[in-house]
């Protein structure tokens, strides 16, 4: 029987790092901790990108740092690693959110342009995880929350690595939760597809652009940040327990709708 509580997540107090902190996605999520009652921890290349959001969430109440970090360095994350510890205290909550994506074909693609994805959206979140969760075993438990991505299921031509990286990112969470669970860390990742973020929002000004891509979704809109941030929230708090090692679609059930891309005769809506 559970009994009502101020803090029915069981989030208040906890220490949560957010890699990519200043994206369209990761100041939703940020966002979303903060209003869980956490302690947000906001990595960054450039931590000035983060300021402005840090100064938001301090007059709120909320106390929130941001540090420089370079997903990619073992060195860089490890530095911020030690001096969260030193300042904050263990970390309790990892949310892998840096990510980039490049264009371009694989017979076009250049061997620095491969391994760059491949660092920053895969190695970058086996980094952030293998040395936070030396905090979270101090700690006697954590969560993982690792933003990935419909096209690590379905190919997305034409993006270089991305797909490959996201596909990574599926499998690497799975390898933490059967390895790590023993130690009371779990791990999950979140899937997005179409999203309105600050980098996509020109090409949704477009309204046709807009009225034909929420058309292939069965919800029939385009998701937000804030579902994002939602679904992260809830997968790192005790309401998700005893949830480990999978993939949540967040997505509007647009892969769900591959079928009814296919022109059917008599079988139109």
């Amino acid at each position: 029987m559970q009994t009502a509580s101020d803090d029915w997540l069981g989030l208040a107090g906890k220490i949560v790092v957010v890699t990519g902190a200043a994206g369209g996605i990761g100041q939703a999520i940020v966002r979303g901790f903060a209003a869980a009652g956490c302690i947000l921890v906001l990595l960054e290349r450039d931590p000035a990108l983060c300021a402005s959001l840090v100064t938001e969430l301090e007059a709120t109440g909320i106390r929130a740092i941001s540090l420089a970090a370079d997903v990619s360095s073992e060195a860089s994350i490890r530095s911020a690693a030690n001096e969260i510890a030193s300042i904050l205290g263990p970390v309790g909550i990892l949310v892998n959110n840096a990510g980039i994506l490049r264009p371009g074909s694989l017979e076009a693609l250049s061997l620095d342009e491969w391994n760059l994805v491949l660092n920053v959206n895969l190695t970058g979140y086996f980094l952030c995880a293998q040395i936070f969760a030396e905090q979270m075993k101090e700690a006697g438990g954590g969560a993982m929350v690792h933003i990935g991505s419909v096209a690590g299921e379905f190919p997305q031509p034409h993006s270089g690595a991305y797909s490959v990286a996201k596909a990574g990112v599926h499998m690497l969470s799975r390898l933490i939760a059967v390895e790590m669970g023993p130690a009371g860390i779990r791990s999950n990742v979140i899937s997005p597809a179409m999203v309105i973020t600050p980098m996509s929002v020109r090409s949704y000004a477009d309204p046709d652009l807009r009225r034909s891509r929420e058309e292939m979704v069965p919800s029939r809109r385009i998701g937000m940040p804030e579902h994002m941030a939602d679904a992260a929230v809830w997968l790192a708090s005790d309401r998700a327990a005893y949830v480990n090692g999978i993939e949540v679609p967040v997505d509007g059930a647009l892969p769900r709708n591959l079928l009814g891309f296919i022109p059917r005769p008599g079988f139109s809506a």
